[in-house]
């Protein structure tokens, strides 16, 4: 094998993006909340960066604003040093009065080291004001259960079996694994036989049709002898779970004799069960949402787009810093200010871009969707990224980021931006019309169809191509999907 050591030159071309534009980038992308959060850790980890209501300025910091690209005019405050002047003279004043204090206070042997009582009293009392106004944990499903097992005498291993059991319930208050399973990695040892009886003691606690293994289960351990058509339920639910999840009350009513009116009445109580028992324990805080747009209608008819901004605070370059640059500060000094400097500048003008290009944009959507905000979500237009992009002459990847996760208030309610991009399809006399409005169409014909005799998704597909809108029927069935249409058997009215 020859082995051979050189050195050889090569040309390359590579295209590769400068921090500030990746920076750019990722605050265009960001929510209004994110911003502020962004801007907060900026003003922490930045000594330059301060907010544009500071009131400290000279003539060196606006010429450095200017320098640099980066205007804030700021009014002197000329009260400033008489405001230091008095602050210095309350400090003295305040320090020969606790000069005067010392005189008269105890000595040192009679103070202990110990804090006093007022101390500790007062302490205690915010500390439990701060226990009062706490929120209080709300009860978890887990917890209610293992307080409900405490009626019971249960043995050492059968208690921790059933605490066993609770904590291995889902969040729907189902016991996802088999019973046999359980038993045999649980740390105790017990039989299958003392498990199911400790099984059947957790299913009658509250709520009704907890632990059970299966929807069916659930809906029988919710069934007692005073639910109405009690014997009907018990029928259906054991030997005819497949025909009633798809509605087919003539073939149950020829295997039981049971009428279909005693058959869609044993139905409506079924439907008035919890399928689910656990959600009831479920708490979830509610998301609010606040607009980053919001689209306003001017004397003139024209919709007009503006950025909410009130909460995301303003920056600018701290001017105490323009005075150390020019005044002999040492090299090392002068390094760091500079490139803390370079990436205050860069921040600022990205915050600025982003706001632009997002009102640019919003303002294009709002333009392209007039007839959606004038008449409604049913004139919504085909609309893609691509066609703002060439009216806001941006590549199309800035309109996405410009959009996502972004909300925008309109006459007709809160929406993501993203919603005002719709693909589109064309009719039968070549109109091109966005897919919420064929979907919305397609909503229309099945609420106004015979429940009696059901459309098909054939029949919905033919019958769509008669209005003008040729769809196939795998589409028809995507939407009826989409939409959480059953099927037409499941639509079928007895």
């Amino acid at each position: 094998m020859h082995l051979n050591l050189s050195q050889q030159m090569k040309m390359s071309l590579q295209q590769k993006l400068a921090p500030h534009m990746i920076q750019s980038m990722e605050i265009l992308q960001l929510q209004g909340l994110a911003l502020q959060e962004r801007i907060e850790q900026a003003l922490e980890d930045n000594p330059l960066l301060e907010r544009e209501s500071a009131t400290e300025t000279d003539e060196d910091g606006v010429e450095l604003q200017e320098e640099f690209g980066v205007n804030r005019d700021e009014p002197v405050e000329t009260e400033q040093k008489e405001l230091v002047v008095d602050n210095d003279h309350n400090n003295e004043a305040d320090f020969e009065r606790l000069l005067e204090m010392a005189e008269d206070w105890p000595d040192d042997n009679v103070i202990t080291s110990g804090r006093s009582s007022n101390f500790v009293s007062d302490q205690t009392e915010r500390q439990n004001d701060l226990m009062a106004n706490a929120e209080q944990r709300p009860q978890t499903l887990c917890d209610s259960l293992i307080e409900q097992l405490g009626f019971f005498d249960l043995s050492p291993v059968e208690k921790q079996f059933a605490e066993y059991l609770i904590y291995n319930l889902d969040e729907e208050g189902r016991l996802p694994t088999t019973l046999a399973e359980l038993s045999q990695v649980f740390p105790g040892r017990i039989g299958m036989v003392d498990a199911e009886r400790v099984l059947r003691l957790v299913q009658k606690l509250d709520p009704p049709g907890i632990a059970a293994r299966d929807l069916r289960e659930c809906w029988l351990l919710q069934i007692g002898p005073d639910t109405p058509h009690h014997e009907t339920l018990i029928t259906l639910l054991t030997h005819h779970m497949d025909d009633l999840a798809h509605r087919r009350w003539p073939v149950i009513q020829r295997k039981t004799g049971y009428s279909v009116d005693d058959i869609k009445a044993a139905i409506d109580v079924l439907e008035s069960l919890n399928p689910f028992p656990g959600r009831t324990f479920q708490s979830r805080p509610v998301q609010r949402v606040t607009p980053d747009l919001i689209v306003e209608k001017n004397s003139t008819g024209k919709y007009e787009v503006r950025l909410v901004d009130e909460y995301t605070p303003s920056l600018r370059i701290s001017p105490r810093y323009a005075s150390m640059l020019r005044n002999g500060a040492d090299a090392g000094t002068r390094e760091f200010i500079k490139r803390k400097l370079e990436a205050a500048k860069w921040l600022i003008e990205s915050i600025e871009q982003r706001n632009t290009t997002m009102l640019r944009v919003a303002q294009s959507v709002v333009d392209f969707q007039f007839d959606f905000l004038e008449y409604g979500p049913e004139h919504i237009a085909p609309l893609k990224m691509q066609q703002i992009a060439d009216v806001v002459h941006v590549h199309v990847t800035t309109v996405s980021r410009a959009v996502n996760d972004k909300w925008i208030q309109t006459p007709r309610g809160l929406y993501p931006l993203k919603r005002f991009f719709a693909g589109g399809t064309q009719t039968s006399d070549g109109e091109e019309v966005a897919l919420d409005i064929v979907r919305i169409k397609l909503k229309e014909m099945i609420d106004r169809e015979n429940k009696d005799e059901p459309l098909s998704d054939e029949d919905l597909m033919k019958a769509m191509a008669v209005q003008g809108y040729p769809l196939a029927r795998r589409t028809v069935t995507k939407y009826r999907k989409m939409m959480n249409i059953p099927s037409s058997r499941q639509r079928k009215a007895y």
